[in-house]
Formats: structure tokens, C-alpha cells, sequence
């Protein structure tokens, strides 16, 4: 390992000498200096990993010497020791950005401590976060295993999620590829356990149902409205729960969580039939036979989420909520820029329903453009790049304007996405439904063994556009590809994100209620 490199700056350094042969003795590399000028030197001619600083020194001071240093090395960590506690003089050194302070007289373990804290602090989560999923791997396993109802794989996801966040700091590929092989294991037996129950969870007996698309806005958001509250109601299109989190570190400190909860996206897992059930209340076999004029088919060219407006309305009238609201759907940052604009008259409204396409839009740009697939070549890339987007989109800058307003946010998605790397060959006519993770036709040649089959629709509330048509969903990493052109087809949607079948990712999401931290 790479010995960490010390300058120490004390105008009496001498009488430092103990500490100097202690840290020598753990393993570190110490320069030693006596003034701010040649410090100043010695950092422009050697890769120091920090440096400790006097504060109080003859001719150039320690202030001046950290703003010297800092247009030199602006990451250079610079831990200030003093004999004062002035307010002036601390709020001089940490203006200046200084990694910690110590007040003299120190002692050896404090600035090993420091070091430690600062220099050696993620070696150190590195090596804790790899031995502490190490020893979690038997029980996630046990718990993949054990896994018998919606609840206990949502316990699962959530414990998978965490790790897979976790390790992101490690940078170990032999771990990171570990915790791959875990996933495709849980993600195997979910698509089993799917398989096995889905339909149950519409039958009349069924007595234990996971919270699905259609009663997204009856739990989370009409009780708010009831109760009198203002409500946001935010759905970012194709947001998986892992970018959830990653997005949440990033609001902390302007929206608290009341209550994070997960539900289930129906089937297919696509914006078309998972996002008008959102806004309808219904299945969208319901959806087709009730307003027809709001259902389009697959293989209809047209826009499949026209009519969300209409459906809500419907929703609402049917839950007997009468209250002033809005819907507006942003696509782009113009149309964001032009909401947040208008925030304050919008927010007159008791409910304000946004959608937020863009991470769909990510996903999409990933498998068209080369150079996004190159940037965002696996999850945790994936989830950097949906991060880097919401910091500076819209989105997070809404957030910022209801600060102080007294609403509530309700926050979820309509459905996941996931990485697919294994072909499953299909057949089918014209009519076919293009999706890579599920298909509904009248004439699908397939494997049975290799896809979830639904030959009669309505036993899981889908509509059919013929008498004849059946569905089909792709399971864990699985994607539907035609024969015809099978070798280019493969190649370019292996390694892409796509959504509409069965798969943790896609299925589990969150459903999040917020208020503006004030």
C-alpha cells in the first residue's frame, strides 16, 4: 500500500519531534517546515496527501498560507492547529475550506485519529463495507430462499438495494460481481414466485394483495386531500427504487420523509398500461371497457398516455373528491423551467400532479446513443447518471421553491427498468406488441419454460384486441427477440435497459410521502 505522505508546518517544529517519530512509526511519510513560505513551495513540488498547519507563526501566517496553498491544490486536505478558539479565526480557516482544526497542545492519537478520518476513511468504509456484506451474504440468501409472500421480497429488495448502494464505495470488482450473481439469484426466484401467485392477487379469495398501480393515488394521496392537506403529487416516469435513494441523499436537507413505502407495478411493467392505471384507479382491462375513447392499443402508432388527465379526473370524481387541481407533463427543462416559474399560481390548487419524463428519456437515449450506453454501462453508472441529471434538472429545483409552502409531496413512479443480457426467441404476426419484455398477440410461437404465459387475459384484468390474443412476459434478465435479424437484434439490445416484464427492478417501487423541510 502507497505510504501516506505528511507535511507538518510548526514554526516550533522541534518540539514536535515524539509526534513526528510516532507517526513515522505507523507507517507515514513526514516532511517537516518552519514557515508558510517554504510550505508553500514544498506543496507545488510534492504530492503531499495532507498537510498540517500552524496557525499562529512569525511572518506569514497559517491563514495566509492556507489561502496560498489552496490556489495551488485546491483538494489538498489542510488540517489547521491553533492555540486559539477565536470565532474570527475559525471562520477565516474554514471559509478557506481547512479539512479539521485541532487546538494545541496535541497529542499523537488525535492527529492519528485525524488521519485516519480524513486520509484513510475510505479504505476504511471499503474494508468494512466488504467484510460486512461478506458475513450478510448467507442471510440474504436464506432470505431469497425463504421468500413466500409480496412483503418478504419486498424485505428482500430493500436489503438487496442497500448493499448494492453500499458497495459502490468499495471499487472491488470481485465483490461488485459477487453481489451480481446474488441478484440474478433473487431475481430468478421473484419471477418464479410471480409466476406462481400474480394472478391470485385478483381472484375474489385472494385475501392478501400487495399494494398495486391502481390504488397509488387512493392510499397515498386522496387521505391527504381528505385531511385537508395541499398535495404535490410527483411521478417520475421509469424510476427504479435504487435511483430513488440516491436522489433522497440529495433532498435531505429539503424534504423529510414521513413515510417511504414500497408497492407493485402491474403487468407489463410499461408506461402504457402501469401509468394509466395510476391515473385511472383501474386495471386497464377496466380502462378499455369504461372509456374506451382513452385506450390505445399496441400496435397503434399513437401516444399511449394522452389521456391522464381524463383518467384522473374520472378517479377523482369516483372517490367523491371535489377539490381544485392540476396536471402538466414536463419533458424537457424549458417546460420544467416554465412550471417552476408559475409555481406560486399553481399552487393555489389543493392538488398539483406532475409528471416527470426524463429518466425515462435516460434510458431510452442509452440504448439509441453509443456514448450514453459507453457512460452508463452498468447500474451503479446508471444511477450516477440519473443523480447527475436531478441536480441539476427541474425537478430539483422545484423542490427548492416549496420550501416554506406547507404542502405535502407525494413522490413514486410507474415502473422500474433492467439490465437484459439473455435472448429468448419468439415468434409472432404484425399485430405483435414490439416490447422486448412482453408481448400480446394472437398467433406467439414460443418456449413456455422460458416466459410467464397469461392465455387468457382477463384472469389479470388486461384487455385483448382480439378474442384470441394472450400475453407474454420475459422473466429476470430475459428479452424477447424475432428470429428474423436475430444476430443484430441480440446485439443491439443486449446490455440495455428496457422494462415491461418481471424482474424486482421493474416491479418493486417506491411510493414516497414528503413535506419541505422548513
Amino acid at each position: 500500500m502507497k505510504k501516506v505522505k505528511i507535511l507538518w508546518t510548526d514554526d516550533e517544529i522541534e518540539i514536535l519531534k515524539p509526534h513526528i517519530l510516532f507517526l513515522t512509526g505507523k507507517g507515514y511519510d513526514v516532511d517537516t517546515c518552519t514557515n508558510g513560505t517554504d510550505t508553500i513551495d514544498l506543496v507545488g513540488n510534492n504530492a503531499y496527501d495532507i498537510v498540517f498547519l500552524d496557525e499562529n507563526m512569525p511572518g506569514m501566517s497559517g491563514i495566509d498560507t492556507l489561502k496560498a496553498i489552496k490556489e495551488i491544490m485546491p483538494d489538498l486536505p489542510v488540517v489547521m492547529i491553533t492555540r486559539s478558539e477565536e470565532e474570527n479565526i475559525m471562520e477565516a480557516a474554514i471559509g478557506s475550506k481547512i479539512a479539521d482544526y485541532l487546538i494545541k497542545p496535541v497529542k499523537p492519537n488525535q492527529i492519528l485519529l485525524c488521519l485516519k478520518r480524513i486520509i484513510e476513511s475510505s479504505r476504511l468504509v471499503s474494508e468494512m463495507t466488504t467484510s460486512d456484506y461478506q458475513a450478510e451474504f448467507s442471510r440474504i440468501r436464506m432470505m431469497i430462499d425463504s421468500a413466500s409472500d409480496f412483503t418478504e421480497w419486498e424485505d428482500v429488495y430493500r436489503k438487496l438495494v442497500y448493499w448494492d448502494l453500499q458497495l459502490d464505495t468499495t471499487g472491488d470488482p470481485g465483490l461488485r460481481e459477487i453481489y451480481r450473481m446474488q441478484e440474478q439469484e433473487a431475481n430468478l426466484s421473484f419471477s418464479k414466485f410471480i409466476s406462481r401467485n400474480y394472478s391470485d392477487w385478483f381472484s375474489d379469495s385472494s385475501s392478501k394483495t400487495p399494494l398495486l398501480s391502481p390504488s397509488v393515488i387512493a392510499s397515498a394521496v386522496i387521505p391527504l386531500l381528505r385531511k385537508g392537506e395541499k398535495v404535490v403529487f410527483i411521478l417520475v416516469d421509469n424510476l427504479r427504487y435504487d435511483q430513488w435513494k440516491v436522489i433522497q441523499g440529495e433532498t435531505a436537507n429539503l424534504l423529510k420523509v414521513i413515510d417511504e413505502t414500497l408497492y407493485y407495478s402491474i403487468l407489463p411493467t410499461a408506461t402504457q398500461y402501469s401509468r394509466n392505471a395510476i391515473f385511472a384507479g383501474r386495471m386497464p382491462m377496466e380502462i378499455e371497457k369504461s372509456t374506451p375513447e382513452y385506450w390505445v392499443w399496441d400496435d397503434e402508432s399513437e401516444g399511449k398516455n394522452k389521456f391522464e388527465k381524463e383518467l384522473l379526473e374520472s378517479q377523482l370524481a369516483r372517490h367523491s373528491v371535489k377539490c381544485r387541481w392540476s396536471y402538466d407533463k414536463i419533458g424537457n427543462n424549458a417546460t420544467g423551467k416554465k412550471i417552476n416559474d408559475n409555481i406560486s399560481s399553481l399552487l393555489v390548487n389543493d392538488l398539483v400532479v406532475l409528471v416527470y419524463n426524463f429518466v425515462d428519456l435516460i434510458s431510452h437515449a442509452r440504448t439509441d446513443i453509443g456514448l450514453i450506453r459507453d457512460i452508463a454501462n452498468d447500474e451503479p453508472a446508471y444511477r450516477s447518471l440519473t443523480r447527475s441529471w436531478f441536480i441539476h434538472s427541474p425537478l430539483m429545483e422545484l423542490i427548492r421553491k416549496l420550501q416554506g409552502t406547507g404542502v405535502k409531496v407525494v413522490l413514486t413512479t410507474d415502473h422500474g427498468t433492467i439490465r437484459v443480457n439473455n435472448p429468448v426467441k419468439v415468434i409472432g404476426d404484425r399485430q405483435t406488441s414490439s416490447n422486448l419484455r412482453y408481448k400480446m398477440g394472437r398467433n406467439l410461437d414460443y418456449d413456455e419454460r422460458q416466459v410467464f404465459e397469461v392465455p387468457q387475459p382477463s384472469r389479470i384484468h388486461l384487455p385483448k384486441s382480439n378474442i384470441t390474443s394472450k400475453y407474454i412476459f420475459a422473466r429476470g434478465y430475459d428479452f424477447l427477440v424475432y428470429p428474423n435479424n436475430y444476430n443484430h437484434f441480440v446485439s443491439y439490445y443486449r446490455n440495455t435497459f428496457q422494462h415491461g416484464g418481471i424482474s424486482l427492478q421493474e416491479m418493486i417501487l417506491p411510493l414516497v410521502i414528503l413535506e419541505p423541510v422548513n
